[in-house]
């Protein structure tokens, strides 16, 4: 499979016919009709920073989303920063869509990261950690702590932390040190020692009777590394009290210089661009290659240097010159630097009460946990909602086929797994035991390379075909099918899935999953596995959509087709809920569509580049977000199509990367049942008004509250969940069996 080539050009008398058609098509659609996609994406996370703000949760998810905004922004200076500084290398006064250059988004970036950052700490400063120290959750300062603080502190660094951590001078003569990305460091400016002779123009001389300038200051590093743990534990008469590893080593940084004079220590944090990509072309071998690309990564540009409040000029300027960033790219922090730190505060065993109540993910009813899950997907396509319902089912499935021996073949798109994969497990048993296992692993998943091409090896060796993507594609399809011999013949089983493989995020994030065995899926699943697989040429597919090939033609002739309904004065409406919405070819076909009058109803979690509420252009375009416990992750989209309603689940953003540069799956909900309960979920979300904000055309967002008849989707989910399970649990309670007599 490969991205369909460009059409020829067009000659003379056929483009102006082509644009006359074009500009008709689009309504003489307005230059300024989009947002800015990195701005966008910066307004959820201030979105998200905003939970952390919100006093009705529980101390500790508050603490967690502001770890969580830390999180994010790391990604986003790797990515998108690094991306946008690469782009200013190689032309500077290229536009986006919205009409921005380069060097005015980084700009704006930058000031916005910047106001972002300062609300992070003064949150933690003078809220979060006030609150968790009234709770008993306490950072100590060693400058004023108690006496059992500082005897375990010093005996802890004397006999722990500089046995491990070791000092760098910096000789201005040679590279700066490969400092580790987003790893902590101390920088530490000592004074010089006294020269032998210095005359009045400040210039030593040396034994060849050359002369050079005095050096003002002498630097060293040490790296923190990740050895140690941040989190060091400490005596306490109440609660928990810590301190953290760069507070214990700038207290007694005097102990790594004996003899020199320390006169200035500052912790700092850089951020190096992760925008490395392979070039396929030239790769002969892709994990070798991929391994060349992480390599890559670790001595890549920096981005961003943080660094704590009330370092000297000395310092900044040293910093800033030798790791060649910009006054844009400085971050001083009032308060620890990488606040990811929280999420250990909050699984910090004892504080139940600051947390939120559990949501056990539900057992579906129709799951019969003693009897194979082969037996129950017989009885009729079954859809799940996680992390309401629980993960299980997919993963028992995979397991069950491992040693079922009418089972004779296994293939799956493996894209993000969990460290300790008991499907990858399952998959490598699968093959031992003799059974054909084919196993797309993308080695290109964005901080997953590492991983995957660790499990790739293993599966390798146990006898797994692996297939290492596809060349100039990344496989994000989420697909799993099952090939079975059965009485009637051959039965494929298969999984489509809106989020990864992995059992750990899948009780994080909000995802679908649909279990069919529907042989017409079932071919479609086989033609689009051969041809990733096989390089072969694509076969047209009855069901199932694909991108790069078919996927974006599918969802714009859904579009076209609900435009041209409300044209012809018919009820027309679209319903999708989405993670980001960035693709321009898409945003006008819904401009267009809006402009006929249909009814347009999006729930995009992240970004989103389309303008709702513009008059003549998006007024019957309705744009929310919601931002809640877990992760909205999951891809729905409804057509009304005349009232007999079209229902999707997709592995696809619409996003240009998801639609041309990703291999996709766009799978129809056709099954009654579970396009009811599909409708119903989906309808949910736009129900919602406790935890949901609503986009204004200038692309800011203002949250609904209503504190009368409040209704949180995510609750009434988990709730629907419970009841259905409960009412299961009841019925097999009440229910009378007699003892059967043995024959």
């Amino acid at each position: 499979m490969s991205p369909k080539p460009s059409a020829t050009e067009p000659t003379p008398s056929k483009k102006t016919s082509a644009k006359k058609k074009r500009s008709d098509s689009e309504t003489d659609l307005p230059e300024d009709r989009f947002i800015n996609r990195e701005l966008s994406w910066l307004e959820f996370n201030h979105r998200v920073l905003d939970q952390a703000c919100d006093v009705s949760l529980p101390l500790l998810e508050r603490a967690k989303f502001l770890a969580i905004t830390s999180s994010n922004l790391d990604e986003f200076m790797m990515v998108r920063v690094g991306s946008l500084k690469m782009q200013y290398q190689q032309n500077a006064m290229q536009r986006d869509p919205s009409g921005r250059t380069v060097s005015e988004q980084l700009d704006a970036v930058s000031n916005r990261c910047q106001v972002v950052t300062q609300a992070q700490y003064a949150l933690f400063r003078e809220s979060l950690e006030p609150l968790m120290a009234d709770a008993g959750i306490t950072r100590i300062d060693l400058n004023h702590c108690s006496q059992a603080c500082t005897e375990a502190a010093d005996r802890h660094f004397h006999s722990d932390v500089i046995s491990v951590l070791s000092p760098q001078a910096i000789f201005s003569e040679l590279p700066f040190p490969l400092l580790q990305g987003l790893g902590i460091h101390v920088c530490i400016r000592l004074k010089p020692e006294q020269a032998s002779a210095k005359p009045k123009n400040g210039k030593t001389k040396t034994k060849d009777s050359e002369t050079r300038p005095a050096p003002a200051w002498d630097f060293a590093v040490i790296p923190l590394g990740r050895t140690l743990p941040r989190l060091i534990p400490m005596p306490s008469e109440r609660g928990h009290s810590y301190v953290l590893l760069e507070d214990l080593v700038t207290h007694y940084i005097d102990d790594f210089f004996p003899g020199r004079e320390v006169v200035e220590s500052v912790v700092f944090r850089i951020t190096r661009s992760a925008d490395v990509e392979l070039r396929e072309d030239d790769a002969f071998d892709l994990m070798v290659g991929m391994e060349d690309v992480l390599e890559s990564r670790r001595q890549s540009p920096a981005v961003r240097l943080e660094f704590s409040k009330g370092a000297s000029d000395a310092m900044l300027a040293f910093l800033s010159e030798r790791m060649d960033l910009k006054s844009q790219d400085l971050y001083a922090t009032d308060g620890p630097i990488d606040l990811t730190y929280l999420f250990r505060l909050h699984g910090i065993e004892g504080c139940d009460a600051l947390r939120d109540n559990a949501w056990p993910p539900q057992h579906t009813p129709r799951i019969d946990p003693s009897e194979p899950m082969f037996e129950t997907v017989k009885q009729g396509d079954l859809l799940l909602v996680h992390p309401y319902e629980q993960f299980d089912p997919v993963v028992r499935m995979i397991e069950e086929a491992s040693t079922d021996p009418d089972v004779m073949a296994i293939k799956q798109v493996l894209y993000r797994t969990s460290r300790d994969s008991p499907i990858v497990n399952a998959l490598k048993r699968a093959a031992e035991h003799g059974k054909y296992v084919s196993v797309i692993v993308e080695l290109k998943a964005r901080f997953d390379e590492a991983r995957n091409i660790e499990w790739a090896r293993e599966m390798e060796q146990a006898g797994v075909q692996v297939i290492y993507g596809i060349r100039g594609l990344k496989t994000h399809a989420k697909v799993c099918i099952i090939v079975r011999r059965e009485s009637s013949g051959i039965v494929r089983y298969m999984h489509f899935g809106t989020g990864n493989y992995n059992e750990a995020t899948a009780n994080l994030y909000s995802d679908i999953s649909l279990f069919t065995c529907n042989d017409e899926f079932g071919n479609d699943a086989t033609a689009f596995f051969t041809c990733v697989t096989g390089a072969s040429q694509p076969q047209p597919m009855q069901h199932l959509s694909a991108a790069p090939l078919t996927l974006r033609r599918k969802i714009t002739d859904l579009i076209d087709a609900e435009t041209r309904r409300s044209r012809q004065g018919q009820k027309a409406e679209i319903t999708a809920k989405l993670n980001a919405l960035v693709d321009i070819k898409i945003i006008d076909a819904l401009y267009r569509a809006s402009i006929a009058g249909v009814k347009i109803r999006l729930n995009i979690r992240g970004i989103c580049c389309l303008k709702p509420g513009v008059k003549g252009l998006s007024e019957t375009i309705e744009v929310v977000s919601i931002i809640d416990r877990y992760l909205e992750h999951a891809r729905i989209v409804e057509f009304r199509h005349g009232g007999d309603p079209q229902v999707f689940i997709s592995s696809a953003d619409w996003m240009p990367r998801n639609l041309d540069r990703r291999v996709e799956l766009l799978v129809p909900v056709e099954d009654d049942k579970c396009r009811r309960k599909l409708r119903e979920t989906l309808r949910l979300f736009f129900k919602d008004n406790t935890n949901t904000w609503v986009m204004k055309s200038d692309g800011s967002y203002e949250r609904i509250v209503e504190k009368e008849s409040p209704f949180r989707a995510q609750y009434e989910l988990f709730k629907l969940a419970k009841s259905h399970n409960e009412a299961i649990k009841q019925n097999r309670r009440t229910r009378f069996e007699t003892h059967t007599p043995k024959p």
